[in-house]
């Protein structure tokens, strides 16, 4: 026969134990059955890809933003339409960031540096640039920038979640040590503004006379 003491302190135990065992279950939850079993191996497979929604983001007004110097008063209900969904967007820095793009754009190119286009350009654009260095051999252009006039915004539009912004470029370009040119160019840049990706892709390149 087990003396009163010993059986206080199986029932101690035993309501030790089940409380334990509650409080496992509350944190890991129970079983459904459908767990994978205790060291099976991974199987890598496809990655999941989520399209993008295509309709329009939702809008949220904001302070009235700024037209760049030179750019035409008219397109600043465009221009707040991209601001008002994209809260990183700034007419002035875009047109900053444009300049500075062109021109490293332009002497990858040049240079025959295709590393240079890494979060620049679009596939399509891209595989335009890789073509026309392939033609020309590889080999670098001496070409050079000399300095870019103006660089004015031109055309703002949404297009689902797609923002897409065009700019003029008017520049001054030499071929070697001949005297510069003028050169004038329209690219069109875009961003998707439902991801956390704030960079600007060039998707499109024309170069007016």
């Amino acid at each position: 026969m087990f003396e009163s003491g010993t059986w206080i302190e199986i029932l101690v135990l035993a309501m030790l134990a089940g409380f334990i065992g509650l409080r496992l279950v509350s944190v890991l939850g129970k079983r459904t059955g459908h767990e994978k079993p205790v060291g099976e191996r991974f199987a890598a497979g496809a990655p999941e890809i989520v399209a993008p929604r295509a309709g329009p983001v939702e809008a949220r007004p904001r302070g009235v933003v700024a037209v760049p110097p030179g750019t035409d008063a008219g397109l600043l209900p465009a221009l707040q339409r991209v601001a008002d969904v994209d809260a990183g967007f700034d007419p002035v820095k875009f047109v900053a960031g444009a300049q500075a793009a062109y021109r490293m754009i332009l002497e990858g190119f040049w240079a025959g540096n295709r590393a240079t286009f890494d979060g620049l350009v679009s596939d399509e654009v891209l595989h335009q640039f890789i073509r026309a260095i392939d033609q020309r051999g590889g080999g670098p252009l001496a070409n050079r920038l000399v300095g870019i006039d103006r660089l004015t915004i031109t055309a703002a539009q949404m297009i689902g979640q797609m923002a897409e912004v065009t700019v003029t470029i008017e520049a001054q370009i030499a071929a070697g040590d001949g005297a510069p040119v003028p050169n004038r160019d329209v690219w069109t840049f875009s961003r998707h503004v439902g991801t956390a990706d704030p960079a600007w892709l060039l998707i499109a390149t024309d170069a007016e006379a």
